[in-house]
């Protein structure tokens, strides 16, 4: 088996260092590469993801040239994962918010319950509050959760984690280039493989809000949402 890491990074000087010496120190199993993709960030990332693949072994830093968004990294980190010949990828976001220590645990669980798509739940361990996730947050989130299940017809409990474990089918068979740029890429993944009938599943993992600088529009993440939700009513994520 071969994992690829993916810490799609933006702006992210202050916490990447971290980050990856977290990814290091936990050895999640069978870790090939940590790619580290940078999304035409205007602070010193670029700087500190180059520093780190000097002095640290299996880092590897892509640079995106302009800001392109959430998605248009997570397909480059993804492209890159298919170039090496990966049967897992796991996204690690670069701001410390998903802990890279449940990276094994979520590995293990992807793999005993024979899931092609792993999400990592903020909300299914019942620490959400106790981990600084905003009211607000929650509270969209089990708003738009109650859609999502409808629809969507999978029991989970938070649809807006960017803690993503891909198995082999999931890389194999789901459309990224065709998937949104944007925060919403995680859900249109989500929904891609649901249509293609793979088996998604999701773990409760530490939630953690701390100083991290968030980038996403709740107005604008809630739209996308919503326009998912529709195109996959419409059929528009099968075969």
């Amino acid at each position: 088996m071969k994992l690829v890491a993916i810490v799609p990074a933006y702006n992210a000087a202050r916490h990447l260092a971290d980050v990856i010496g977290r990814i290091v120190a936990t050895r999640p199993p069978d870790l090939l590469r940590t790619v580290i993709v940078d999304d035409g960030s205007s602070d010193d990332t670029i700087r500190v993801a180059q520093d780190l693949a000097k002095t640290t072994p299996g880092i590897e830093v892509v640079i995106r040239p302009r800001n392109g968004g959430y998605g248009a990294a997570m397909k480059t980190g993804l492209e890159v994962a298919h170039a090496l010949g990966a049967d897992r990828a796991a996204s690690v976001h670069a701001d410390g918010q998903y802990s890279p220590e449940a990276l094994s645990s979520l590995l293990a669980a992807l793999d005993e319950r024979r899931l092609d798509l792993l999400q990592g739940s903020r909300i299914a361990g019942g620490q959400a509050r106790a981990g600084g996730m905003p009211l607000y947050k929650l509270a969209g989130n089990w708003v738009l959760g109650k859609l999502e299940r409808r629809i969507l017809g999978l029991p989970m409990t938070d649809f807006h984690s960017g803690y993503l474990v891909y198995g082999r089918r999931a890389l194999a068979e789901i459309p990224f280039a065709q998937l949104s740029d944007s925060f919403d890429f995680d859900l249109e993944v989500i929904a891609a493989a649901r249509a293609r009938g793979l088996a998604v599943g999701e773990a409760p993992i530490p939630t953690h809000y701390g100083d991290e600088i968030s980038h996403l529009n709740p107005m604008t993440y809630g739209l996308r949402v919503l326009r998912v939700l529709w195109r996959f009513k419409r059929g528009s994520y099968g075969v």
